[in-house]
């Protein structure tokens, strides 16, 4: 046993110091990347966004409204549609704004195998596991770049840096990050495992460019300025669940209750996603993920609008003409309080 005695920090933890700007409007700033994916060869342009690969958030309906909206965000599918849904939605233009997920199990690689056997053309997959430290997972994504080489792989979830060296020199074209910071996960309760989003994004950023790899920061954004955050310690993309939680994309049903509506909304590893995927929660392990109510939103559009201006306004604060450049102008400042919440915490 031992301790690491250097501080780790979360969103909450900093702001980010204003500086002097020659930018006039938020309209001068460009919010888009442009990424070489490093095995597969694949380009990407677009707002590296990613609706995470959880049931009402995850969904064909909301590629559909990312592809509608057309800044090139992306939406990680849920693992459980059926075949027959996944090759009609693979014909649509909004495929393009998709990554097909998969996990370990037998089934789903065998999906994926069929999926591709029968016509069906991902250009990017994402391999999520909640523990990414097992040699099996590196094996498997080495296992899975041998047989796509052209599929762009992302693969996690990770914490540390050696961890995500081992990703990316064994196949992984960007590597998740995240354990525990999600709204609905409860990983960190029960496990008591887990790494401050913010430090995880900095260290594991750092280690990936310099393999030529790319990180995804994967989880612990409540706001726009968490996403900025994430952008300005270094991820490559931010992937958000409980932002995206609660519109009309989310496939859920809409329930009223006390004249207010709401969709529900569980972490993929709690009772409620096992016992409808899974038949029920295995008895060699147990749930580490909450269900929730949240308000209804409407539609994503209006919710897409505020990161996307949240994230612009950002970086008119600090000079950064293109997201690109956030990073190199960001200063972090650690607080004690970001918000003054003496009217509530919106």
């Amino acid at each position: 046993m031992r301790i690491d005695n250097d501080t780790k920090l979360d969103f909450k933890d900093v702001l980010i110091r204003p500086k002097r700007s020659t930018l006039k409007s938020r309209k001068d700033v460009d919010i888009h990347r442009e990424f070489t994916f490093k095995w597969s060869g694949k380009k990407f342009k677009g707002v590296p966004v990613i609706a995470a690969n959880m049931d009402g958030v995850g969904t064909f309906a909301m590629a559909e409204a990312f592809q509608k909206d057309g800044n090139g965000l992306t939406v990680a599918l849920h693992k459980h549609y059926p075949l027959d849904e996944l090759k009609k939605f693979y014909k649509k233009p909004a495929h393009k704004n998709a990554w097909y997920s998969i996990g370990m199990v037998k089934a789903d690689e065998e999906k994926l195998a069929e999926f591709i056997k029968s016509g069906g053309k991902p250009e990017k997959i994402c391999i999520d596991v909640a523990n990414g430290y097992s040699e099996h997972f590196v094996d498997y994504v080495k296992k899975m770049r041998d047989l796509y080489p052209k599929l762009t792989i992302m693969a996690g979830n990770v914490v540390t840096g050696e961890m995500v060296e081992q990703l990316i020199l064994n196949g992984a074209d960007v590597v998740k990050v995240g354990i525990g910071p999600g709204s609905v996960c409860t990983t960190r309760k029960m496990t008591g495992v887990g790494y401050p989003q913010l430090s995880a994004i900095i260290e594991c950023a750092d280690a990936a460019h310099g393999l030529g790899g790319l990180i995804c920061g994967d989880g612990g954004c409540t706001v726009p300025g968490d996403v900025a955050k994430g952008f300005a310690a270094g991820a490559d993309f931010i992937m958000a669940g409980g932002m995206f939680a609660g519109h009309d994309q989310a496939e859920q049903e809409i329930v009223e209750d006390g004249g207010q509506k709401f969709v529900q909304f569980y972490g993929m590893s709690s009772d409620t996603a096992m016992k409808k995927h899974k038949g029920g929660v295995a008895e060699y392990r147990a749930s580490e993920g909450k269900t929730v109510r949240v308000p209804y939103r409407g539609s994503v559009e209006l919710t897409l609008q505020d990161i996307l201006g949240g994230v612009r306004s950002t970086c008119t604060y600090v000079g950064a003409r293109r997201l690109k450049d956030l990073t190199k102008c960001a200063t972090f400042i650690r607080v004690t309080q970001q918000l003054n919440t003496v009217f509530g915490n919106d």
